[in-house]
């Protein structure tokens, strides 16, 4: 029988969805889900086009309880800029969990993705983080290191703000930009090592692969929260601080020990304590997170299909709600 399909460009996507409340409770409800059992989804799809510097990542996800499922193909073309393209693009398909009829095509450009991770980054830091922060630090000067101290602030609310970049005056205009958005002061500050001892939450929003935050860092009342290492390859954190930390928590076990920070300190040999919790079990209460504010925590984000279930079927629902989208009949 024949049906609409709503197509929304990433014009129409930034209009209707930001990164607010309501778009991080969708995905604090998407990591609860995992915990369940019930979610269906499998390991990423990661292809490699070496002759052009590309890669391709495909991620789903089924998620009971949620009117749809997406299928988000994200391409990297690293040298695209010296042709005058971005590095990423891609978009969500999203198909109906009943009757598998595609709903919606969500040419977002990765803009949805930035929005999840971000979302993510905020449940993090709303289980995990002290509860009071009075200075949040962020290495790394790119897009998400803008959205997650945004995103961040809106669950921990936070006085003031320090960037550390390996290129000073992008740190610069990273801070310039975090002032302007959340109305605090924010500077960029020169040496990591001081970032972090200032900061009672820190993000790292790298594709380091050599570790840019050491073990020796570390401090009672801190919460790390990283999200660079999505690829086998890349380290963000000393293996020797998650072996330190009171707490650490990966978004997904099985992702984690293959592409995220637990996969260095599996590699090290210096992670002797099992499998570690999941956010999701900690958002859904099954395990405990940070239970004093002394405590120090680290999380560990790769990136989860679900999460990008839940805010294809979000933005569907607001793109419905603002009438926005155009309906092609199949």
């Amino acid at each position: 029988m024949p049906h609409d399909v709503t197509i929304l460009t990433e014009a129409e996507l930034r209009r209707i969805v930001h990164l607010d409340l309501a778009a991080i409770e969708v995905v604090e409800r998407a990591f609860a889900a995992l915990a369940s059992g019930r979610v269906v989804m499998p390991p990423i799809l990661s292809m490699a086009i070496p002759d052009a510097n590309g890669e391709v990542d495909v991620k789903t996800a089924y998620i009971p309880g949620f009117e749809g499922f997406a299928i988000k193909v994200s391409p990297g073309f690293f040298d695209n800029p010296k042709i005058g393209l971005p590095s990423l693009n891609g978009l969500m398909i999203l198909f109906s969990a009943r009757t598998g009829q595609v709903l919606a095509l969500l040419l977002d450009n990765g803009y949805l993705t930035d929005v999840r991770t971000a979302a993510a980054g905020a449940v993090a830091a709303k289980h995990l983080a002290p509860a009071n922060v009075e200075t949040a630090g962020v290495i790394g000067t790119g897009v998400q290191a803008r959205l997650q101290l945004q995103a961040a602030h809106l669950v921990r609310p936070f006085g003031q703000a320090l960037v550390w970049g390996r290129d000073p005056a992008k740190a610069h205009a990273c801070a310039v930009e975090i002032s302007a958005a959340l109305g605090i002061p924010a500077r960029a500050e020169p040496d990591p090592a001081r970032l972090v001892a200032a900061s009672q939450l820190v993000v790292t929003t790298t594709p380091a692969e050599e570790p840019v935050l050491k073990a020796d860092w570390l401090h009672p009342g801190l919460h790390i929260t990283a999200m660079g290492s999505d690829q086998a390859g890349k380290n963000e954190i000393e293996p020797a601080a998650l072996a330190a930390a009171d707490l650490y928590v990966a978004d997904r076990v099985s992702q984690c020990e293959k592409l995220g920070e637990l996969r260095s300190a599996l590699a090290a040999g210096v992670w002797t304590r099992g499998t570690p919790p999941e956010l999701g079990e900690i958002v859904a209460g099954t395990k405990p997170g940070r239970t004093d504010d002394s405590q120090i925590t680290i999380c560990d984000l790769t990136g989860t299909g679900a999460q990008d279930t839940a805010i294809a079927t979000f933005a569907l629902g607001r793109a419905r709600d603002a009438g926005a989208g155009s309906a092609i009949p199949t």
